[in-house]
């Protein structure tokens, strides 16, 4: 679409504020009563929700400030949330816990113990361990698919909730202490932690801290298994200093050796935190300039009584709600009002969202949006009530660069500019225009494994169907001469009579597409032309300014607005919106595409 081209530059200069500070910024005394209005109303809800519709909007800006910011924090005046729980496909068996790290060291346990992952060894005959390698992969596909369906449902919330906050805090938590399912491999456990995070995320931040160091997950993904008296494994005690609450410089080598002995012990037992006594260091600790016999609540403690750690995570806070740069000074008060509250989220966040800075021009359509925040802002905007399945949800997000339930590092997401370059830009003027005209080939890739090891999981299917035995049907590679050399490098692996791989991973995707529950490939029901003329616009200039407002935190300049009424126009063939009524729906798409496509809406 038009002025695509002019989108990176364009951005950042929007992005871009002016040298001289308003009087609001760095202030964190309230904004007053008189200074509330429907635009102010449309930004905290864009911050501290996903945005919002009209109507919504209106209903936050007829409230004083106060109001409205306690509404949003403490749900003052919100009906309790009547959202579904996770409906859970059942993919789940006994004996798939503990899993193995590997398929190797699955059928190395397999051929020392007879049996693994609940399936034994065939007693006798061909491929004696195929079911134990099918059952490896099954669960492998399953907990991954099954993560998609959970990523699914935490959108749908987002969407829908009417304590979207709580989504958001969710939303920061899942960033702030970054878990990977492809590490992990239980759905389970990432929902466990997502459920966590929904429900304790605007709470006690040591309590959060303390629960999120007992969680599976996080276990799981930092290799509590193997922290053990004499031998400590430093992953968590480095990462709960580095990433979750001081930040580098505060803390030395030594500090994480002894943090490490401090947590020894720490595991699961299936979803249930369990300490192990008989692994946990004892011995005198010396960390952060304190000396005693600490456990892993004790270090924690001894943390967040560090003058580093309420800085670092108001900073953090902070410029995932407010902006990016805040002054020393505005570091130090907003440490200091975190502090002030022991630690409680929701007093802090009060204060921010009250705040004059957070209502300062600097503050006001300065940040690039996440990802998950274009896409579940964009359908709350237009008013849906489900998250469409085509586009699909997860697919969309990784390709802007932030799929749920898969940060990319344990320090979760880059965020800001990281989010805009020329490919991702282009990528969301793909997912706008996927919006407005889907995408009608669009084949899933929960049903149809594409990824990875999808072209032979394929090839292995069409092989078996045309009469192929197993042996010829899971060669690697394709049915040519040249594709059969390339691959004979790797046949020696296939000549283990005890199982195939490639026929393990075959079935696994089979059985796993077959017990997981697909999601619903619905599409966004659109229907602009009722929408606009619904608000009373008459003109093709009225309908660009109602979607202007609708849909964008910064304003289009004046050149801009009547290029795309003209724009409009031609497409409809006559500028009066109500004698084209019958046919102004893919004009109006059009002209939607080309707006969400604009830098404007990439900031919020």
């Amino acid at each position: 679409m038009f002025l695509r081209h002019a989108l990176p530059a364009a951005l950042l200069a929007a992005v871009s504020v002016c040298a001289a500070a308003s009087d609001l910024a760095g202030s964190l005394s309230p904004i007053d009563a008189s200074q509330w209005n429907r635009a102010r109303a449309a930004h905290l809800l864009e911050r501290a929700g996903f945005g919002g519709t009209p109507e919504e909007i209106n209903a936050l800006a007829a409230l004083t400030p106060r109001q409205a910011v306690r509404r949003l924090v403490y749900f003052e005046g919100v009906q309790a949330a009547e959202l579904p729980p996770f409906d859970h496909s059942g993919v789940f068996e006994e004996g798939l816990d503990p899993f193995p790290p590997s398929r190797p060291a699955t059928t190395d346990q397999a051929r020392t113990a007879g049996e693994a992952l609940g399936v034994k060894v065939k007693p006798a005959g061909n491929r004696r361990m195929q079911p134990v390698v099918n059952q490896f992969f099954y669960w492998l596909r399953a907990s991954k698919l099954e993560t998609d369906r959970v990523a699914y449902w935490w959108a749908q919330r987002m969407l829908t909730s009417p304590r979207p906050l709580q989504e958001r805090m969710a939303l920061f938590w899942h960033g702030h202490f970054a878990v990977n399912e492809d590490k992990v491999r239980d759905y389970r456990k990432m929902l466990i932690q997502l459920e966590l995070f929904q429900r304790a995320g605007l709470g006690n931040f040591r309590e959060l801290m303390i629960a999120v160091a007992q969680d599976p997950a996080m276990l799981a993904f930092l290799d509590a298994g193997v922290n053990v008296k004499g031998a400590p494994n430093e992953n968590f005690a480095r990462e709960i200093m580095e990433l979750f609450t001081m930040g580098v410089g505060h803390y030395s080598e030594h500090d994480i050796r002894e943090a490490a002995r401090a947590f020894t012990g720490w595991n699961f037992e299936g979803t249930a935190f369990r300490v192990n006594t008989d692994k946990v260091d004892e011995g005198e600790k010396q960390f952060l300039g304190r000396r005693g016999n600490f456990d892993g609540v004790q270090v924690i403690d001894i943390i967040l009584a560090q003058e580093a750690t309420p800085e670092f995570l108001a900073t953090k806070l902070y410029r995932f709600f407010v902006r990016e740069d805040p002054s020393p000074e505005l570091r130090k008060a907003l440490a200091a009002r975190l502090r002030e509250t022991n630690y409680e989220i929701a007093p802090f966040l009060e204060t921010l969202f009250l705040s004059r800075d957070f209502y300062a021009p600097e503050s006001v359509g300065t940040r690039i949006k996440s990802p998950v925040d274009l896409v579940v802002s964009t359908y709350r905007k237009l008013g849906l009530e489900a998250v469409p399945g085509v586009p699909d949800f997860n697919e969309t997000t990784a390709a802007l660069g932030q799929r749920l339930m898969h940060p990319p590092t344990v320090a979760g997401w880059a965020q800001g500019r990281s989010w805009v370059t020329p490919g991702l830009l282009l990528e969301r003027g793909n997912f706008a225009l996927d919006v407005v005209l889907p995408d009608i080939n669009y084949i899933p890739g929960d049903r149809y494994p594409a990824a990875q090891a999808g072209y032979e999981i394929r090839n292995i299917h069409e092989r078996l169907r045309s009469g192929m035995d197993l042996t010829a049907a899971t060669r690697p590679g394709g049915t040519d001469g040249g594709k059969e050399m390339m691959a004979m490098s790797t046949m020696a692996g296939d000549r283990d009579e005890d199982f195939n791989t490639r026929y393990g991973s075959y079935r696994g995707w089979q059985r796993a597409v077959e017990r997981v529950k697909p999601i619903p490939r619905t599409v966004a029901r659109l229907e602009l032309t009722a929408m606009v003329l619904g608000a009373g616009c008459a003109t093709p200039e009225d309908a660009v300014a109602y979607l202007e407002n609708r849909f964008l935190s910064v304003k289009l300049d004046a050149a801009s607005r009547a290029r795309m009424a003209e724009f409009l126009a031609q497409e409809l063939g006559t500028r009066d919106l109500r004698a084209a009524e019958t046919w102004a729906e893919d004009p109006l798409r059009l002209l939607l595409h080309v707006i969400l496509s604009r830098p404007e809406y990439q900031l919020g």
